[in-house]
């Protein structure tokens, strides 16, 4: 059932993650354990900075609300997740937004140059369905619940 420390406003996520299961997987443990009212899922690096920027499809803020936490694959078509990161921690509008890695890549120099470019955490997807659930769950209640997010941001 969710966790009741969680906070109850509504919360979103922007999700950007190419591989459809690993998504559907944060979607779904994220539903699961009624951890935002809102996961905005785009498939690449253009997508996600054109959502933090509110371009193109994306300029209405009704409907691409500021998301409390981002989620973010390395590995992407178009631009790739390090670039998009470097993006938002440049800008002022949006480099308080934590950007939470969630990636299968566990090669140091990608965590290095991550947090060189302001990650806010680096986590790595496990394989197994009951380890990646436990994870969702564990970083829902953290960035979600217990993380104090500035107010002009909520």
């Amino acid at each position: 059932m969710g966790n009741p420390d969680i906070k109850r406003e509504p919360l979103s996520i922007l999700l950007v993650e190419d591989n459809e299961d690993h998504a559907e997987l944060v979607m779904v443990s994220f539903s699961h354990y009624r951890i935002a009212n809102r996961v905005h899922h785009v498939t690449n690096g253009e997508d996600a900075l054109n959502y933090m920027f509110r371009y193109n499809e994306y300029s209405d803020i009704r409907t691409s609300p500021r998301p409390h936490v981002v989620l973010l694959d390395l590995r992407l078509p178009r631009i790739d997740g390090f670039e998009v990161l470097e993006k938002i921690k440049a800008c002022n509008e949006l480099r308080h937004i934590p950007v939470v890695i969630l990636t299968t890549s566990s090669v140091d120099t990608d965590i290095v140059k991550a947090y060189e470019n302001h990650a806010n955490s680096y986590l790595v997807k496990p394989v197994n369905f009951d380890k990646f659930t436990q994870l969702m769950d564990a970083l829902g209640l953290y960035w979600l619940g217990l993380n104090r997010l500035p107010m002009e941001q909520i």
